[in-house]
């Protein structure tokens, strides 16, 4: 049988995934090797002089053939993994790492990158940008040490690379294993029918009969903390969740020499710590000014948390706040709901039919980008829950295509994301993108979202949205190939959407009658938007504050795990009440990859860009066709192809403030 990873490219760009067969990786991953170290040698070899044309772009071009077997296979690891497929992970994870390293490591490629810099041939600005940011990679992995740094260089990259891997396969194990089984009335007391019927659904699935099983995902530990009266159980699954990563495995030592590592490169590179180094290719520049805005949200929040902690209090019937524990948190703040908003989560959901969402943002990318979905179920797809659409402008033109895989399985990470099979290019031929969007969603039938599933709908459309509509030359500058503290712009933007009355009368049905939402419910929605906003922010600025913590002090690997989480959460004065949305061992942004690593602060620098540039769409008309039409063009369609504040400015026209901000999270 002929190696799908061999046959021509199909037209739609979409893998042929029901031909691919364990042992096709490990062929399809030799060759690609093979394939571009004679490419790369081609390059260094060239009799010419270092030209653009015969460097830069030769080097672009480089490596298709294994981009295409790694498209698939670290799409498939995280979303439809299974054993064989982790053990050969843990194989080819360092393999790639060496791989590139050997690329980006190489002097002679970078003499030849170096000659074209210092050379003075006329470049679009577009190829300016990818000669600037090839040789900044080359400088990055060590390009410009001596032998034996360079050496060690890539040797670190390499060891975290396994790490990572580790850490990650650790996460879904530990969550994988565990599982809230009850049988008794009193058990289940206080949770509403939906929650209910999502216990006996993931029950059903573990073969336990006349029981309801819960998870630590976070749309099962959610739910259950929010409406479970049994204080008891409540700390018991907290405890799970919080502990997650050192019951079955034990990532502390991991974490320890990840974070060694990334010190030890971060110095050899010139750098004093790996936040410095990290932070050095962002719009943020330095750690200083990453927590500069992270102190400027803090201390607000601060006042808000507290003022939420006493009305939780109350609520409770207690004396103070001592008699709180993090547990009761969700379970005291979901009353106090109900009391002040008269907010039924279980009546909400009935207007939050998956597919109903699921058209609603359809529809919102199409009156503001004319683009139209149509699915597409004769393709083929990696698991029979993936839902497949074509994706046109309104001329019926080709955009690409667009992947939805909406539901948990324990072969899937937690979390949700989106990735691509195939990048969009136009370098000589049009490339179009295939793009996909992975979420946790409780399978059920009906499937029904709470209010923040739905968003998380929204968001990682909006990353889709990215990929979709690039419109680069060059791969490796196009969609989501932006600083790390730009590419959650396009996303969190497209959050804003989900709750405008506007949209939700349209979408929000309700799943029997297919009535359209209630104006007092939305009236109520929009009311309700910054309760607990306090909380919120809180849990995630300490997440931001901890990788920081692990990241911005030199040396830190020597302490124990929990000394360092909780020096961190003192010196910023936490509350007790309110823990890290993630602490050390289950924080897989962080220690899963380097991608994120000292940078989840983006978030919340994303959000003071989106929440201006939201801005522009509130004064001019959320679905205003220049508005929508600058943002595209200036944020959508260009990548990494120029600086990300430069095109911010050109769609907004001003930089961004951080009022809109703080005042949407009922701050100021």
């Amino acid at each position: 049988m002929t190696n799908p990873f061999f046959e021509p490219v199909a037209d739609t760009g979409i893998p042929n995934f029901p031909a691919i067969r364990f042992e096709h990786y490990r062929e399809a991953f030799d060759r690609g090797f093979a394939q571009q170290r004679e490419e790369i040698q081609d390059i260094v070899s060239n009799p010419e002089p270092p030209t653009f044309a015969n460097t830069l772009e030769a080097l672009e071009h480089s490596g298709a053939s294994l981009r295409r077997v790694e498209d698939v296979f670290w799409n498939l690891t995280s979303s439809d993994t299974n054993a064989d497929l982790q053990a050969l992970e843990c194989e080819v994870a360092p393999e790639c790492s060496a791989h590139r390293s050997g690329i980006y490591a190489n002097p002679q490629l970078f003499a030849r990158v170096k000659a074209v810099c210092e050379g003075d041939e006329s470049l679009s600005a577009e190829q300016t940008q990818l000669l600037e940011e090839t040789r900044r990679t080359f400088v990055r992995a060590g390009a410009e040490l001596e032998d034996a740094q360079r050496g060690r260089v890539s040797a670190i990259t390499e060891q975290l690379a396994v790490l990572c891997t580790r850490f990650g396969q650790n996460v879904l194990k530990d969550s994988n294993d565990y599982a809230l089984v009850l049988s008794s009335e009193s058990d289940v007391a206080g949770l509403p029918d939906f929650v209910l019927e999502m216990g006996r659904d993931e029950a059903r699935t573990r073969g336990e009969n006349d029981a309801y099983v819960f998870t630590i995902s976070r749309s099962s530990i959610t739910p259950f903390l929010q409406y479970a009266d049994s204080r008891d159980l409540r700390e018991e699954i907290y405890a799970a969740y919080t502990s997650c990563g050192t019951r079955s495995v034990d990532n502390r030592p991991l974490i320890r020499e990840i974070v060694a590592l990334r010190d030890e490169r971060a110095k050899l590179l010139g750098f004093a710590t790996h936040a410095d180094f990290m932070l050095d290719d962002r719009m943020a520049r330095t750690p200083f000014a990453a927590r500069e805005l992270l102190d400027k949200v803090w201390q607000p929040c601060q006042e808000q948390v507290a003022k939420e902690a006493a009305d939780l209090v109350k609520c409770a019937g207690l004396e103070d706040e001592e008699e709180l524990a993090p547990w009761d948190w969700w379970y005291y703040t979901e009353k106090l709901r109900r009391q002040r908003f008269d907010l039924d989560p279980d009546e909400l959901k009935q207007y939050f039919k998956l597919e109903n969402v699921r058209d609603g943002v359809f529809e919102v990318a199409n009156k503001l980008y004319g683009l139209v979905f149509t699915e597409r179920p004769d393709l083929p797809v990696y698991h029979p829950d993936v839902l497949t659409y074509e994706v046109s402008e309104a001329d019926g033109s080709r955009i690409g295509f667009f992947l939805f895989d909406f539901y948990m399985r324990p072969s899937k990470r937690s979390g949700a994301w989106m990735s691509e099979f195939r990048s969009q290019s136009n370098d000589g031929a049009r490339v179009t993108p295939v793009i996909v969007n992975c979420c946790n969603f409780p399978k059920s039938e009906p499937c029904l979202l709470d209010v923040d599933e739905v968003r998380t709908l929204f968001h990682e459309f909006g990353h889709g949205l990215h990929g979709l509509l690039s419109n680069v030359r060059y791969a490796s500058l196009g969609g989501t190939n932006v600083k790390q503290d730009f590419v959650e712009l396009p996303s969190q933007i497209m959050e804003h959407w989900a709750m405008e009355p506007e949209v939700l009368s349209s979408y929000a049905r309700h799943v029997d009658t297919d009535a359209p939402i209630p104006e007092g419910l939305i009236a109520k929605l929009r009311e309700s938007e910054q309760f607990n906003q306090g909380f919120a922010t809180t849990e995630y600025l300490a997440a931001c504050y901890l990788d920081l913590a692990w990241h911005g002090t030199a040396d830190v690997s020597a302490q124990e795990i929990g000394e360092v989480e909780a020096q961190a959460m003192q010196h910023i004065g936490k509350t007790p009440l309110v823990d890290p949305r993630y602490k050390s061992t289950y924080f897989q942004h962080i220690f899963s990859d380097d991608a994120y690593s000292a940078g989840y602060y983006v978030y919340i620098w994303a959000e003071v860009l989106d929440a201006d540039g939201y801005e522009a769409f509130k004064e001019n008309g959320l679905f205003d066709a220049k508005t929508a039409s600058a943002f595209r063009e200036n944020i959508l369609e260009r990548g990494g192809t120029v600086d990300p504040m430069t095109l911010y400015r050109n769609f907004r026209g001003q930089d961004p403030k951080v009022q809109p901000l703080l005042r949407n999270r009922g701050l100021i």
